[in-house]
């Protein structure tokens, strides 16, 4: 029994680091999203930097067990990581590029993905504020090749879930270039 113990309290420990950890990654991801849509490179590069050090982190200090990785809270800031990542792949290169040397699940990919037209549309309306048609139009293609792809899986659960609201910000993006075409 005290073996039991020893490697209950152990696990629990562990599991604690990693949640800290990815509550983290999580934080300096959604910081990264904020420097992007506010045009700042700068602070974009360094916050994601900052997350893929903690991923490694995570990883190397919990190789093994590899059941700490399918912890809710790692999960999340996994989506979050592919969402900064995608779009500051939208923002400095206007094309949806992912490489990652992170392992993770498709779920956890397609989540993150998902919450790329959100994105993109907040970032439409801040060009179309500043009257950057061209940047309107892009962020329109962008989410519309995205809505595109994930349309070809058959999601269920949290995953359609995140799908329905890419194609709520996928129409509001619509309504954005028809706007502008009308003041054009």
């Amino acid at each position: 029994m005290t073996n039991i113990k020893n490697n209950l309290n152990v696990y629990s420990e562990d599991r604690r680091d990693v949640i800290k950890l990815a509550g983290d990654a999580l934080h300096s991801a959604k910081r990264c999203i904020f420097a992007l849509q506010r045009d700042n490179m700068e602070e974009a590069n360094e916050k994601l930097a900052v997350v893929e050090k903690i991923f490694g982190e995570i990883n190397f200090k919990h190789k093994k067990n590899p059941a700490l990785l399918s912890e809710g809270a790692y999960e999340a800031a996994l989506e979050e990581y592919v969402e900064a990542c995608l779009f500051f792949s939208f923002v400095t290169k206007r094309k949806i590029i992912f490489v990652s040397k992170i392992k993770m699940s498709d779920n956890s990919f397609i989540a993150g993905l998902c919450d790329v037209p959100g994105e993109l549309y907040r970032y439409a309306l801040k060009a179309a504020t500043k009257r950057n048609f061209k940047t309107v139009a892009e962020c329109a293609a962008a989410a519309e090749e995205i809505i595109g792809s994930l349309i070809e899986f058959d999601l269920t659960s949290y995953l359609r879930t995140k799908f329905d609201q890419a194609k709520q910000a996928g129409q509001k993006l619509e309504q954005v270039v028809y706007e502008v075409s009308l003041r054009q």
